[in-house]
């Protein structure tokens, strides 16, 4: 065996790795990837079609490298090459007697920062009038991170793009430095766990190093420091430290940063010190748009009629709309089908049919309530008792609990702190209205269509 022959690695990190996962997902991907050929520090490995090869690039190829790492004691490059079938060959060959270009059917995975998702860059973001605000302003502090706009915060629903923006700066000042930026990604929550296990060692200073000392700093999901004190204090010093030397930030929230509960006044008035933009679900121009994008970038042809009937039935956010397409894709590669219509509508029914929008926040419900009953919707989330506000508020956490997956207690914290027995209460008092008044279902249908179709406007 030559010292770059890595195909006994490569069995054996099949072997753990089918440990490691379930046996659905090991037979769905695994089973359709093989060793091709090895060279110094890179493996190649053959997979089925470009739709493979992407979605094992996002889901495994963490899992994979570093498996082949702990096995061969080095670091092995993953590169992928794409199987072509007798068909395919011979439209190559065709295509090269007339002297036309041939795909490239390998290729490299480019250095990218190993915390970053590789496919989370601007290339593959979709800019419509949902978001063109916030992509704007990502694009222009990637060029002058420091300068403008700091820190800036993006803000919006579940699956709308805000850590795919986020991410995409982080590539940007990444790759554009010579002497490569150090730039941080966390989740608010490992964030957290990272600043308790420091104490918990007795080396705060190693949190401190860290943190206080980088060029760009990104933290996904600032609402989880809700509630934490002392971590809000740490967090307070970082930020005066990076923004006293000019360094950039960015942060993502679920909710607009006067809304989040149990955050230190001047905490909150940092956050908003920059730019805060907030991101809206993708009308539907812009999610045919990301269809197009994502087919292209999966190197597959669907027509667009397919993309069409997606786009039209899912108007919550960017990820279900990309979910139904890969779940779409992977039926057809799995089963050698050709997708047609007649199979999206089939293979999509229980996607199609759903009532639940995903993307619909807390916030819009109490203002469309609100609206219908000409209050305002602070005046929801007040102490007010009074029945002109009281039997609009249990409306509007009756129709959160059936449009959203929030708990009654997160309700509660969003409707002025109230408990999650105020909240069953003001549910069962709406399903019994809904039982003996006829005139009440109506009321609660209007108010859903509102609801859903401010949630769906791009």
């Amino acid at each position: 065996m030559e010292s770059w022959d890595y195909e006994i690695f490569w069995k054996e990190s099949v072997n753990q790795i089918r440990n490691s996962i379930s046996k659905e997902e090991f037979t769905m991907w695994f089973n359709n990837i093989s060793y091709s050929s090895s060279s110094e520090n890179t493996i190649v490995l053959s997979v089925p079609s470009n739709f493979f090869m992407d979605q094992i690039k996002q889901r495994y190829i963490s899992l994979i490298t570093e498996t082949m790492e702990e096995l061969s004691g080095n670091r092995i490059a993953v590169t992928f090459t794409v199987k072509k079938n007798d068909t395919e060959k011979k439209e190559k060959s065709s295509r090269e007697k007339k002297g036309q270009q041939a795909n490239v059917i390998e290729k490299q995975i480019p250095e990218k920062h190993p915390d970053l998702r590789e496919d989370y860059s601007f290339e593959n973001f979709v800019i419509g009038e949902n978001n063109s605000f916030a992509a704007n302003a990502a694009l222009a502090i990637s060029n002058n991170p420091g300068k403008a706009y700091n820190p800036f915060l993006i803000y919006g629903g579940v699956g709308l793009g805000k850590t795919h923006l986020l991410q995409a700066i982080g590539h940007a000042i990444y790759d554009k430095s010579e002497a490569k930026k150090k730039v941080v990604f966390v989740t608010a929550e490992n964030f957290t766990n990272e600043f308790v296990n420091s104490l918990q060692k007795n080396k705060p200073h190693v949190f401190k190093n860290k943190y206080r000392s980088v060029d760009l700093l990104l933290i996904d999901d600032i609402h989880f420091f809700q509630n934490k004190e002392g971590l809000q204090e740490e967090l307070f010093h970082t930020f005066n430290a990076l923004y006293g030397s000019k360094k950039q930030m960015v942060f993502t929230c679920d909710r607009p940063v006067s809304e989040l509960r149990n955050i230190t006044d001047r905490m909150k008035s940092r956050f908003e010190m920059g730019l805060n933009v907030e991101l809206n679900p993708p009308n539907f121009e812009t999610r045919f748009a990301i269809l197009k994008n994502k087919v292209e970038s999966l190197g597959i042809k669907i027509s667009d009629d397919i993309l069409e009937l997606i786009a039209q039935n899912i108007t919550s956010n960017v990820r279900d709309i990309e979910s139904a397409l890969i779940k779409l894709v992977a039926y057809a590669e799995l089963v050698n089908r050709k997708i047609t219509k007649e199979i999206a509508q089939q293979q999509l029914i229980d996607v199609f049919t759903t009532s639940r929008q995903s993307n619909v926040s807390i916030d819009i419900i109490q203002k469309k309530v609100a609206e219908y009953f000409n209050l305002s919707h602070i005046d929801l989330r007040g102490r007010k008792r009074t029945k002109a506000v009281a039997f609009p508020r249990q409306v509007a956490m009756y129709i959160t609990r059936e449009l959203t997956e929030y708990s009654t207690t997160e309700i509660g914290s969003d409707f002025g702190g109230r408990d999650h027995t105020t909240v069953m209460h003001a549910i069962q008092k709406i399903e019994g209205s809904l039982k003996s008044d006829p005139t009440m279902e109506p009321v609660i249908n209007n108010i859903v269509r509102l609801i859903k179709e401010q949630s769906s406007k791009g």
